[in-house]
């Protein structure tokens, strides 16, 4: 079929349809740029307003006279705040983000109903305040400080209007109580209130992060078998201390009970005694180390000079020995140390003097407050006059009262060699010398750690003994000092130990207070019994820990090293001391 050629191939009013049609799409996209602007400009106009909204609030929280001074603005940045450390590299303390709770009551519906929905979540909040707060008048108050993350997600959960949350951070110690009465604590805005944290403050406030000597390993080995043996002996507290004689750093101090540096309103004023560097107490016969040192420098005594032992009487008062037995006789001062005899003990005082006396505890820094940088640290009670009769009973370890600080780096000072090294919760830096002055010849304090080993070998402390660390100790036992006299009820036991005596790294004071007699002590409490044992068990214990290799006890060398007279190698051959005999 053919198709004719003069039909037309387009309606005739096509380009008119096409000239329309592309005006009205010009048109449209106009229109649709045109929307997009104005929605570009609403939404900026809307922005800036709650910009301005979020502004208002911020001035109004943080700047705004409320009554209550600037809530959210603290005094202090805690992010700034920095860590403390053991010598490991284990964190003591460091700051963490926290969310803090606060209301506003003008803005809470139901205060009743409010209360009661958050006592369930925090129990710890009294509902009664709870309820008072949430009614004030005030346009701010803090609910809760330093919640956890399951607290504030229940707290969320309750939809309560008028409540909200504040980003803040908190300070947190991984350890607890178990470095407490070292790192101390802070207040709610990071301002050190107690230990370390005090003393430390301005430092640890520039962000400068603190290496402590302190040994977390060794910290919480210590409580155990401090805790243990308090609870064996039923005794009221216990204290002990391990220092590194060479360095006078503090590898561990642990003082029971302790508190939870959380919640330190809630400990009890004993909780929060610190024992080692508060603790001013009249030492008994450790107290023998210094006057048998002060008595062999003096040159008025030497080991083989000899003193009666019969009682000493001083107006209505008799100095007696401990045990019943030597109550006469002449006895060496090798003997009087090993036996721990008070009269022998007077009569080489007497014999040195009053004056060298004072002079040698002076010197062994054991008359004024230790150095160390806690902030909580006892002055020593030194006798006001010192008399003659002070100097005879202080010969002992009565009428003059130290802390266990002071007598642990006294005592490492006499057995280091003769330098007294201020004790320091700080890691020593082995680049820098440590600081120190000589007190005493290294021979003289290589006798007095002879005569210490021989205390562990045959006398008090013979309980203290680790086989192949050559132990060197002295014990002792004091009533506690109460207005006119003493309380024979009442009283501490302490050991003094050393290892290995042959060359000394370490020192471990251990302390009871108010120890009973038990089943298998025979009636007695002395410290040969309790502290002596304790501080056996932590020396077994520490030297593995420590890198100290025990040694085989017949090495010529070291019988050589602990010979108590120079060439020869052994002690005299004497009958061991009953463990419950000592002064």
């Amino acid at each position: 079929m053919a198709i004719a050629s003069d039909l037309p191939l387009a309606h005739p009013g096509s380009r008119t349809i096409q000239a329309d049609a592309g005006r009205s799409g010009r048109t449209l996209a106009a229109a649709i740029e045109t929307g997009r602007q104005r929605v570009v400009v609403t939404a900026l106009v809307f922005g800036m307003a709650f910009a301005g909204i979020g502004t208002g609030l911020v001035r109004l929280m943080a700047f705004a006279d409320t009554g209550e001074g600037a809530p959210v603005a603290m005094v202090g940045s805690a992010s700034d705040r920095a860590d403390l450390r053991d010598r490991n590299g284990l964190i003591l303390a460091t700051t963490l983000p926290s969310m803090s709770l606060y209301a506003d009551p003008k803005l809470v519906i139901d205060p009743i109903e409010a209360s009661l929905k958050l006592s369930k979540v925090l129990p710890d909040l009294k509902q009664d305040k709870l309820l008072a707060d949430l009614s004030s008048d005030r346009r701010f108050v803090w609910l809760k400080r330093g919640l956890t993350p399951a607290q504030q997600y229940e707290i969320n959960r309750l939809g309560i209007p008028g409540l909200a949350f504040q980003n803040e951070e908190r300070r947190y110690y991984p350890s607890g109580g178990l470095t407490s009465h070292v790192v101390g604590f802070t207040n709610i805005d990071a301002q050190g209130i107690a230990g370390l944290e005090k003393s430390l403050d301005d430092r640890l406030r520039n962000g400068e992060s603190v290496a402590l000597s302190i040994d977390l390993r060794l910290q919480e080995m210590v409580r155990n078998e401090l805790q243990a043996t308090i609870a064996k002996f039923k005794a009221t507290a216990g204290n002990v201390i391990i220092m590194d004689v060479k360095t006078g750093e503090i590898l561990s101090m642990v003082s029971l009970p302790d508190f939870n540096p959380y919640e330190p309103t809630a400990a009890s004023d004993d909780a929060l005694f610190n024992r080692n560097t508060l603790g001013v107490y009249e030492m008994g016969s450790t107290f023998k180390i210094f006057n048998t040192a002060l008595a062999l420098e003096s040159g008025t005594s030497t080991l083989q000079t000899t003193y009666e032992q019969s009682p000493i009487r001083i107006g209505r008062f008799t100095i007696r020995n401990f045990r019943a037995e030597p109550q006469s006789g002449r006895w060496s001062v090798y003997e009087i140390f090993r036996q721990s005899m008070n009269t022998g003990s007077v009569h080489m005082f007497e014999a040195a003097g009053l004056q060298r006396q004072k002079e040698f505890l002076a010197r062994l820094g054991l008359t004024t407050p230790s150095p160390l940088e806690l902030p909580e640290v006892g002055a020593p009670m030194v006798p006001q006059p010192w008399t003659q009769v002070s100097g005879m009973t202080i010969a002992y370890g009565h009428g003059m009262a130290v802390t266990p600080v002071q007598l642990v780096s006294a005592v490492a000072a006499v057995v280091n060699g003769g330098t007294l090294h201020p004790p320091t919760l700080f890691k020593h830096d082995p680049s820098r010398p440590v600081p120190g002055t000589r007190v005493m010849s290294p021979e003289l304090s290589r006798i007095m750690r002879a005569l210490m080993r021989v205390v562990v070998v045959s006398g008090t402390a013979t309980k203290a003994e680790v086989p192949g660390y050559f132990v060197g100790a002295k014990t002792g036992s004091a009533n506690k000092a109460v207005r006119g006299g003493y309380n024979r009820k009442a009283g501490v036991t302490d050991f003094v130990g050393i290892f290995p005596a042959y060359d000394p790294k370490y020192i471990v004071m251990t302390m009871l207070e108010d120890a009973q007699a038990i089943e298998g002590t025979y009636g007695y409490n002395t410290a040969g019994w309790n502290a002596a044992p304790l501080g056996g068990r932590i020396i077994a214990r520490m030297g593995p820990m420590m890198g100290v290799e025990p040694k085989d006890p017949n090495d010529p060398a070291i019988l050589d090293a602990l010979a108590v007279t120079p060439g020869g190698r052994s002690a005299p051959q004497v009958a061991a001391v009953p463990e419950e005999e000592e002064g």
